[in-house]
């Protein structure tokens, strides 16, 4: 790491993103003071051919940590980028953001002031571009009010490695989608004892591009799969949140889409239902959490 490096590494799980992930990656190298390290965790089988060159380039030069993983799974990504990050402190972040030249300073500023906390960054989603946000409104992540929090967003986050790995990681049993594999880490660093604070000057711009990532699943509101639903659940299995786990499958199909389109209502109650079974049998296996050995053999 040379002095004008952040101390810290950045690791961005990505999944079928192409020109956007490059351009996130010069974004961040562009930086003031660019990060000590960029791991990209890439679970994509194949990339673009402009895209696979311009990736084996970064790598060659020293500019990003290339990893290809042969599996597509947020959290076991996020565990890699655990497992093989060079730095104390590891910032994750969405493939398809444009951060703001404070976001790596503010991180670090904030692990700085407060000992073993995750620091969550303020996420500016399309929609919210141009608008104004005062300070005293109720938090969401877009939010101008620094504040102690109860959850995070994966996609502009940091932690010390060696407290995530002390608490397993991430639980790799959130497939697909993954969706609410936050909330669950988050309740076990809370159960902890430690805190999550939201630092609103760590910003990125999510450029929430239509392919690639998550929305290579297919639509929350149409389709019949489980692939959105079992996080949820297996979320509130794993918290004992019952009383979201009844609000999710009475909300799923009673939304402004399903009162305006009812025909899709029973494919979205067939894909509540699977997504509710696939949950409790991952429920029954228990938690997959990175191995004492796993941390071990990466030391």
């Amino acid at each position: 790491m040379t002095n004008n490096q952040a101390a810290l590494t950045v690791a961005i799980p990505t999944y079928r993103r192409e020109q956007v992930l490059i351009d996130t990656l010069q974004y961040l190298l562009a930086l003031p003071a660019p990060p000590a390290e960029i791991l990209v965790l890439d679970q994509t089988e194949q990339h673009e051919a402009a895209t696979d060159k311009q990736l084996a380039d970064l790598h060659a030069n020293g500019s990003i940590r290339w990893v290809r993983l042969a599996e597509p799974s947020i959290p076991k990504a996020m565990n890699q980028g655990l497992l093989l990050a060079t730095q104390e402190l590891v910032l994750f972040l969405d493939d398809d953001i444009r951060p703001v030249p404070a976001l790596l300073s503010e991180h670090l500023a904030r692990h700085a002031e407060y000992p073993d906390v995750l620091v969550v960054g303020r996420v500016i989603q399309p929609w919210h571009e141009g608008k104004e946000f005062p300070a005293e409104e109720p938090f969401h992540f877009a939010c101008t009010k620094a504040q102690w929090v109860q959850e995070f967003m994966g996609g502009n986050f940091s932690v010390r490695r060696a407290s995530a790995l002390a608490l397993g990681g991430f639980d790799e049993n959130f497939v697909r989608v993954a969706y609410r594999f936050e909330a669950e880490f988050a309740y076990r660093f809370r159960q902890s004892g430690r805190r999550i604070f939201f630092e609103p000057l760590a910003c990125i711009h999510h450029l929430k591009v239509a392919a690639g990532g998550t929305r290579a699943y297919g639509k929350l509101l149409t389709t019949t799969k489980p692939d959105h639903a079992v996080g949820v659940y297996y979320h509130c299995l794993r918290t004992g949140s019952v009383g979201e786990f009844v609000w999710r499958f009475m909300r799923a199909a009673t939304t402004r889409h399903h009162l305006r389109h009812p025909w899709h209502i029973p494919g979205t109650l067939v894909g509540e239902l699977r997504g509710m079974l696939w949950a409790f049998s991952l429920w029954r296996q228990g938690p997959r959490y990175v191995s004492p050995a796993q941390v071990a053999e990466k030391a």
